[in-house]
């Protein structure tokens, strides 16, 4: 067996438009990198080597969690080390929590005297998941997991199904330095939908889907259109309309607040228009007196993997 093994595994865009909870996908980057190694003491230590403030009770972490709910259903009572180097910042809208929990489970798997199928670990890290939001969402885990574009299509019981895109599909992704609570994020959402507002929500959920799989990218562009949960948690970000606005104008096919923010990703047609939209996400934030950081990426195939 195996001794020690490093995981990379992507951070990931949540919601897309009309998606909520439904539909996801993974970035090449940015991305966390997890180590772990066996010790000695028949317990998980933690070790934050990123400086991202991680909480290291193993109670208390979403790694920990998912990797203790693999490690007691497959009867294994040894201790490892788990050392985080984050670069998917803790409540940025782009799955951090997802992206640890998926890692850890994946790196315990390939130290396992017997491995599990990838998507067999699918339950396990929505284990920490589930502590991170207080909900059960699988549309930043299953792409971490998986890659590619990823449909939920049910939670009871669930069903996955990867959703095939345009070659040509970039994303722009601005991260601006404010930090948003996935758990907050839920807590301000209603309970109850008006009908026109869940007609016009299925319709784009529809669309998007179907402009996807036929590359129609005007389709995608129309559906990229979230008529639930973007209105009420964009009120924080500064002129948000205005700056969505502004990227459509400028080439992106659609614009939206990733997961529960305060990231924003872009749709874009080729690697520089995307270039170009994440680069006025930028201005629009530094006109607001906001530091941010861009991404250019392509949907990532791969998923969460082993590095080393």
């Amino acid at each position: 067996m195996k001794n020690e093994v490093t995981v990379y595994c992507p951070a990931t865009i949540s919601n897309v438009g009309p998606g909520f909870d439904l539909l996801g996908f993974a970035l090449e980057e940015p991305g966390d990198e997890i180590t772990l190694r066996r010790n000695d003491t028949c317990t998980l230590r933690l070790y934050d080597e990123s400086g991202a403030g991680l909480p290291l009770d193993p109670k208390k972490n979403v790694a920990a969690i998912a990797a203790a709910a693999l490690l007691e259903d497959s009867g294994i009572t040894d201790g490892f080390d788990i050392i985080f180097k984050k670069k998917i910042r803790p409540g940025s809208g782009l799955g951090s929590s997802a992206a640890s929990a998926v890692a850890a489970v994946v790196g315990i798997n390939e130290l396992l005297p017997e491995n599990h199928e990838t998507a067999a670990l699918f339950p396990y890290a929505m284990e920490g998941e589930v502590a991170a939001s207080g909900s059960f969402h699988a549309d930043n885990v299953a792409p971490a997991l998986l890659g590619g574009f990823i449909l939920i299509r049910s939670y009871n019981p669930v069903d996955i199904k990867h959703i095939p895109y345009p070659d040509d599909l970039y994303c722009a992704v601005v991260h601006p330095d404010l930090d948003f609570k996935t758990y907050e994020g839920r807590k301000i959402l209603p309970k109850n939908v008006p009908l026109t507002d869940a007609i016009a929500q299925a319709g784009n959920l529809a669309g998007l889907i179907a402009g996807l799989t036929t590359s129609d990218h005007g389709l995608i562009g129309r559906s990229v259109i979230d008529h639930f949960a973007e209105p009420l948690r964009t009120k924080k970000l500064p002129h948000f309309n205005e700056l969505k606005e502004n990227t459509l104008k400028n080439g992106a096919l659609g614009t939206g607040l990733s997961g529960s923010g305060p990231s924003i990703f872009s749709l874009c047609r080729s690697s520089e228009i995307a270039a170009s939209v994440a680069h006025i996400m930028m201005e629009h934030f530094t006109l607001n007196s906001i530091t941010s950081r861009t991404y250019v990426s392509r949907v990532s195939e791969a998923g969460c993997r082993i590095t080393g």
